[in-house]
């Protein structure tokens, strides 16, 4: 393989992971890269590292571009495995480099490598490192998605280097984001970035705002943006910047989706006629499955749509097992900006739909009371019910929706 130039003497030399599909539990059916970038200077420096699976294959491109010896500095953005857990093979290469990182990076790696032998140096927004024709200026970015995140911008390249923001889930061919347009399409790698949102960044809207806020406010120009994931945004770098302000201010398609699971299908049942009566309403639906979908993208499915109703039978007085998943899942992304209701069905006595909006009063979402539970199966008065419910959930939703126009 060989590293691949995106700006004058700064080269991708990461790695297309083709093959993994789970990815911590986030299901990655398009696969994903583990980007990081050599800039080839008076300093010959290495931002990020990979994951340590593919040590070999970063470590074969950035050979095919200089010798991997002459490495003078190595900038750490991020500390999670993915990204840093090959750090000893390419230290191991150039162990006089100097290692520039957060320090809560620091505190990080110390508790996974000796750091007496190597030279680390703590660095913090604003600092700045001259490396001959080009400068890097570190831009601390904390919880987005751990404390010890930065990004480093290169002056005179307007290229921000921005870890695993702005990143996706995609193992291609290409490295760019026009080239991918050319080959697929818009929706496609809109489609990407909104999955890897919703499942990765959505408990951090307000950091979010308030650090691209920050970054506009110091006026650099920025012509590409290069993720620790997936494609380099070199045609329209601005376009990704403000999908992420829509979605960090609670964009959503006018749209419910019904995310449930059955036992005995009574509650599957139900579905039948809520879907009639959203979509009567005027507003679209999905129905979603749990046992039949990965959890990742029932929550990307959630995040897209302005209303969700979740479904579940009760069993042994609790609330399902796989929407007990779903709801916790849920939970710790700390969703915002959405409409929820519930329904299902019980045996012996109910719960589940009394549980659930429980949960939603802890996430505090904007519930739609009078949610239907129905007894064993659901009776030709009840199917009515579950749509007339489905109606009144529509209208509530088309109406909250009005104020993110």
């Amino acid at each position: 393989m060989t590293g691949v130039e995106i700006k004058p003497d700064i080269y991708w030399v990461g790695a297309i992971d083709w093959a993994v599909r789970d990815f911590h539990g986030y299901v990655t059916p398009k696969g994903t890269t583990y980007n990081n970038y050599l800039i080839v200077d008076d300093q010959i420096t290495l931002v990020d590292t990979v994951k340590y699976d593919f040590t070999e294959v970063s470590i074969k491109n950035v050979t095919s571009k200089v010798d991997p010896a002459k490495i003078h500095n190595l900038v750490i953005n991020h500390v999670e495995n993915d990204h840093v857990s090959g750090l000893c093979d390419f230290m191991a290469l150039c162990p006089d480099a100097h290692i520039y990182i957060t320090e809560r990076g620091r505190q990080v790696i110390e508790r996974f490598f000796d750091l007496s032998i190597w030279d680390v140096n703590v660095v913090k927004t604003g600092d700045k490192l001259k490396l001959g024709k080009y400068t890097l200026q570190f831009i601390e970015t904390p919880m987005l998605h751990w404390p010890d995140s930065m990004m480093t911008y290169v002056e005179e390249a307007s290229l921000l280097i921005s870890q695993d923001a702005f990143g996706q889930h995609l193992a291609t061919s290409v490295r760019f984001d026009d080239d991918f347009i050319t080959c697929a399409s818009h929706s496609a790698l809109e489609e990407s970035v909104i999955d890897y949102y919703a499942n990765i960044l959505m408990p951090f809207g307000q950091l979010i705002k308030s650090k691209i806020k920050a970054i506009q406010e110091m006026g650099i120009p920025i012509d590409m943006i290069a993720p620790d994931h997936g494609l380099i945004w070199r045609g329209e770098p601005g376009r990704v910047m403000q999908m992420y302000l829509d979605m960090a201010n609670g964009k959503a398609d006018l749209a419910v989706a019904i995310i449930y699971d059955t036992m005995w299908k009574s509650t599957q049942v139900m579905t039948e006629p809520l879907v009639q009566g959203i979509i009567d309403e005027g507003v679209d639906c999905k129905v979603i499955k749990l046992r039949e979908t990965p959890m990742s993208a029932a929550i990307t499915d959630f995040w897209k749509s302005r209303g969700c109703l979740v479904g579940s039978p009760t069993l042994n007085n609790e609330v399902f097992p796989s929407v007990a998943q779903f709801m916790t899942h849920l939970r710790g992304l700390r969703p915002k900006d959405r409409v929820v209701g519930a329904f299902g069905s019980y045996g012996w006595g109910g719960g589940a739909v009394k549980w659930l909006y429980g949960q939603f009063g802890d996430m505090k979402l904007e519930a739609v009371e009078g949610g239907v539970e129905v007894k064993y199966k659901p009776s030709p008065e009840e199917m009515q019910q579950c749509y007339e419910y489905g109606r009144a959930f529509a209208k509530k939703v088309r109406e909250y929706h009005e104020q993110y126009k």
